[in-house]
C-alpha cells in the first residue's frame, strides 16, 4: 500500500501540473478575448452561451449583438483549474472505497455463506447513501464550508471501510449505506460537484467533465490493485488498508486547497438570480426537474451493472479474474480518455443534447453484451461501453445549471443525484437478485436496455419541449 500511496501522490502532481498548462493556454488579458467572444456571437447564441452571459428574463429578446455588453466579470482562473485538479484527486480515491466490495464479490459472498446479491446490496447501499447524504451535506455545506464536508467524509470512509472489514454481511452492508454512503461519500462526492461548478462560467462542462472523471480514474487505478490484495492479503485486510489511505490522503489536499467558491460582482450576481434567457417556459419548472431526476434513475439503473458485475461475469463465461478486473479497468479507462471529449461536447451543443446522445451509445453498448462471451470481444464491448456513457452524468449537472438559475444549484444538484445514485444502487442490487433467480446475466443486462429506452423517450420528450419554448424567444 505504500507503492499505491506513492502513486496516489504522483497522480495528483500531474493531475495539478496538467490544469496549471491548460489554465495557462486560457490566460489572454481581458481586451484579447474581445474579438473571440464578438466572432463566436455572430451567429446564434446557444444554450451555454445565452445561459453564461445572464440574459434577464425580461430581456429575453435581446440581440445576439447585445449580449457581450450584458456579460459581467469572468470568475474563471487559474485557481479555478488548480481547484478541479484537488477535486479530481479527491474523488479518485473516494469513488475507490466501493470498489473494494465489487472487486471481491465472490470471495465475500464465498466467505460469509451469502448469494452474490447481499455483497452486491452493500456496493449498491453505498451508491445510495451517497446520495442521500449528498442532499443533507450539500446543504451543510452551504453553511460551513465543503472543506469541512468532505475532510469528515474522509474520516468516514476509513471508519466505514475498517467497520465493514470486522464483521458479517449486515454489518457490511449497515457499514457501506451509513458510515461509507450516507456520512462518508455523501460529504465528498455531490458538494464537489456543486462547489467545483461555481469556480466557473465560461467551460463549466468541461470542468464537471473532469471532476467526475474521478470515477474512472479510481476504475482505471484501483481494480486491479484491489484484485492483487486480494488474493494476497484478503477482502478484510484490503479494506482496511485502502480505508487508512482514504483518510490519510484526502485530509492534506482539502484542509490546503478547499478554500470558499468566487463570489460573482456586478451584472454576474443579478444573473445568477435570474431565470436562464432560453429557461422553462412550456411548463413548471418543478415538472421539468421531476422529469430529469426520472430520466437519471432510468439512466443510471444500466450505467451501474456492468461496473458492478464485470468482474463476476467474467468468471462466470472462463475468464480469470486478474482479467476481469482489467476488462474493469480498461472499461473505466476509455470512459475517463473520452469525457473530455463529452465535457467539450455539451459546452457546444447543451446539456439535454449531450444526455441523449450519450444515453443511446449506452444503450446500444449494453445490449452488445448479450451478443458476446468470449474475452476480445468483452474488452472490446468494454471499452465501447465507457466510451459511450461517460458524459452523462456532468451533462446532467450542466443541464441544471442551464435550466434553472445558479442559486438553486446547490440544492437541485444535490437531489438529482439522490435519484442518479439511487439508480446506480438499484441498478446493482437489481443485477445481483436476476442472476440469483436465473443463474446468467443475459436477463439482467436486457433489463438494464429496457430501462435506458425509457430514458431515451424521457430526454427526447424534454428536448423537444425546450426547443418549442425556446424558438420564439430566440426568434424576437
Amino acid at each position: 500500500m505504500v507503492g499505491i500511496a506513492a502513486a496516489t501522490m504522483v497522480f495528483s502532481t500531474a493531475a495539478i501540473k496538467v490544469a496549471m498548462m491548460q489554465a495557462a493556454s486560457t490566460g489572454a488579458r481581458p481586451w484579447q478575448q474581445v474579438p473571440w467572444r464578438r466572432r463566436r456571437l455572430r451567429r446564434e447564441p446557444n444554450d451555454h452561451e445565452i445561459n453564461r452571459l445572464a440574459v434577464p428574463h425580461a430581456m429575453s429578446g435581446a440581440s445576439a449583438d447585445r449580449l457581450p455588453e450584458l456579460a459581467g466579470a469572468s470568475v474563471e482562473t487559474r485557481a479555478s483549474w488548480l481547484v478541479a485538479s484537488v477535486a479530481l484527486v479527491i474523488l479518485s480515491i473516494s469513488y475507490g472505497a466501493p470498489l473494494v466490495a465489487v472487486v471481491a464479490l465472490k470471495p465475500i459472498a464465498v466467505e460469509l455463506g451469502s448469494s452474490r446479491s447481499l455483497p452486491a446490496l452493500a456496493g449498491s447501499l453505498a451508491w445510495l447513501g451517497s446520495g442521500l447524504g449528498g442532499i443533507v451535506m450539500g446543504w451543510l455545506a452551504e453553511r460551513i464550508g465543503v472543506r469541512w464536508t468532505v475532510m469528515s467524509g474522509a474520516v468516514m470512509v476509513g471508519a466505514g471501510l475498517a467497520l465493514s472489514a470486522a464483521g458479517g454481511v449486515w454489518l457490511l452492508a449497515f457499514a457501506h449505506a451509513v458510515v461509507i454512503g450516507l456520512a462518508g461519500m455523501g460529504g465528498i462526492n455531490v458538494p464537489l460537484m456543486t462547489y467545483v461548478s461555481r469556480w466557473f462560467d465560461q467551460r463549466r462542462g468541461t470542468a464537471l467533465a473532469l471532476i467526475s472523471s474521478g470515477q474512472y480514474v479510481a476504475g482505471v487505478v484501483w481494480p486491479a490493485l484491489f484484485e492483487r490484495a486480494v488474493a494476497h492479503f484478503g477482502w478484510r485486510h484490503t479494506m482496511e488498508l485502502f480505508g487508512a489511505l482514504a483518510v490519510v490522503a484526502i485530509l492534506p489536499l482539502a484542509a490546503l486547497f478547499l478554500r470558499d467558491a468566487p463570489k460573482p460582482g456586478g451584472r454576474a450576481v443579478s444573473a445568477a438570480r435570474a431565470p436562464s434567457a432560453a429557461g422553462i417556459r412550456a411548463w413548471h419548472p418543478a415538472t421539468a426537474f421531476a422529469l430529469l431526476c426520472l430520466a437519471g434513475f432510468l439512466c443510471c439503473v444500466p450505467m451501474a451493472m456492468p461496473q458492478a458485475h464485470l468482474v463476476a461475469f467474467c468468471s462466470d463465461v472462463g475468464i480469470t479474474p486478474a482479467h476481469g478486473a482489467l476488462m474493469l479497468s480498461v472499461l473505466l479507462g476509455c470512459a475517463f480518455v473520452s469525457r473530455q471529449f463529452w465535457g467539450w461536447l455539451s459546452d457546444r451543443i447543451g446539456g439535454l443534447a449531450s444526455i441523449f446522445v450519450g444515453s443511446a451509445c449506452q444503450s446500444a453498448a449494453l445490449a452488445a453484451f448479450l451478443l458476446t462471451e468470449d474475452e476480445t470481444g468483452l474488452f472490446t464491448v468494454a471499452g465501447f461501453f465507457g466510451l459511450g456513457f461517460s458524459g452523462i452524468v456532468p451533462a446532467y449537472v450542466l443541464a441544471i445549471c442551464q435550466l434553472f438559475p445558479m442559486r438553486e444549484a446547490g440544492w437541485r444538484v444535490p437531489i438529482w443525484f439522490c435519484f442518479g445514485l439511487s439508480g446506480m444502487a438499484a441498478g446493482g442490487w437489481l443485477a445481483g437478485v436476476l442472476y440469483d433467480y436465473f443463474g446468467f446475466y443475459a436477463p439482467a443486462f436486457a433489463v438494464g436496455v429496457a430501462f435506458n429506452i425509457a430514458n431515451l423517450f424521457v430526454i427526447l420528450w424534454l428536448i423537444a419541449r425546450r426547443r418549442a419554448a425556446r424558438l420564439p424567444a430566440l426568434a424576437a
